[in-house]
């Protein structure tokens, strides 16, 4: 009767092993979160014009007045950054911000974020469209995009 019960709990603590280890991998399996996970930002935007990033080289080229607006969190702008890039975070940015590094709205502005699946450079230019900023353009790509063609960045 003893091997019987302790046959009986062996096989009980199996078991209970088997459920959380099961318990752990849905739980891991339906929390992980990736990139693949976010939405697709727009095909276009209200205001801006969509550039390439040869394009936003030729940009920064031929308008020496441009402003180029990284929306991205200051822990990704000082991993790496177009030159002369203004860090101004989507979620904190205000009118005050926009104007203190182009008090012009007809000066052209470029905004990037991490690329299609970050929301960030959208979101600020639908503010700066609102604000009567008129000479917009979006780097779509974004940083993904700089990264995977091996273009030049700025770390501080």
């Amino acid at each position: 009767m003893v091997n019987n019960r302790w046959c009986q709990s062996i096989l009980n603590l199996r078991e209970l092993s088997k459920l959380r280890l099961i318990a752990i991998l849905f739980v891991g399996f339906f929390t992980v979160s990736s990139a693949d996970d976010k939405p697709y930002v727009p095909e276009s935007l209200p205001g801006a014009t969509v550039v390439s990033a040869e394009e936003t080289i030729e940009l920064i080229l031929a308008n020496p007045d441009i402003v180029v607006i990284d929306a991205r969190k200051k822990t990704e702008y000082i991993k790496g950054h177009i030159e002369d890039a203004h860090n101004l975070l989507n979620t904190t940015l205000t009118l005050t911000d926009l104007e203190a590094v182009s008090p012009d709205r007809s000066v052209p502005l470029l905004f990037y974020c991490n690329g299609i699946r970050c929301q960030r450079s959208s979101d600020a230019i639908s503010k700066a469209v609102k604000w009567g900023y008129s000479n917009i353009f979006w780097f779509r790509g974004g940083w993904k995009e700089w990264l995977d063609k091996r273009l030049p960045a700025v770390t501080k």
